[in-house]
């Protein structure tokens, strides 16, 4: 394997400013790991890595993965980067079910779209089809055809789950203890 402190430094005159001549020989990863402006470290764990779909590719079929993605072509079937955000381009064609963290959408999508997080259709951007997501943005220009669920599912529960949990205890004033010192004229105007 190659080591950085290995490599044979090239003689560059102070004050030159210029990048050092290539070393010829060495692997395209070597080289882009010897010149100055690259990153020496892996960026795994200090920042998210974009993977980009080219407009010209088509993807028929199942599409996961673990990393942010950008889809500028096309796809049909399903995607699924639960823990990641989706990025469907401006020339993005989506026919397919969605299931991301978060979703912005720039360009066509024809299928239902879930979100954990959000969901952001952007001016220019389409959907036809079902959003269920906490958050939900729409733009001035964007075009929507479907429908929205917005309950917040989490640890706790959605608050419309918690809200009938604490009307399920009972609420008649024969149901409290006596001792509450309300009178019973008040319990009734509820």
């Amino acid at each position: 394997m190659w080591k950085r402190d290995e490599a044979v430094k090239p003689t560059v005159p102070a004050g030159s400013g210029s990048s050092p001549a290539p070393a010829v020989g060495l692997p395209p990863a070597a080289e882009a790991a010897r010149t100055p402006s690259a990153p020496i470290e892996s960026h795994r764990g200090m920042e998210k890595t974009t993977v980009n779909i080219g407009k010209s590719v088509v993807i028929k079929g199942e599409l996961s993965g673990s990393e942010d993605l950008t889809i500028e072509g096309q796809v049909d079937g399903k995607i699924e980067l639960r823990q990641n955000v989706l990025t469907i381009g401006p020339n993005g064609k989506i026919k397919a079910q969605v299931f991301a963290k978060s979703v912005i959408i720039l360009g066509e999508v024809t299928g239902n779209v879930t979100a954990s997080e959000k969901v952001d259709i952007r001016d220019n951007g389409s959907v036809d089809g079902d959003i269920a997501a906490p958050r939900v943005a729409i733009a001035e220009g964007a075009h929507f055809r479907g429908s929205i669920d917005m309950q917040r599912t989490g640890a706790g529960g959605s608050k419309q789950q918690q809200g009938e949990k604490a009307e399920s205890k009972p609420a008649t004033p024969a149901a409290q203890p006596a001792a509450s010192g309300a009178a019973p004229a008040a319990a009734a105007t509820r």
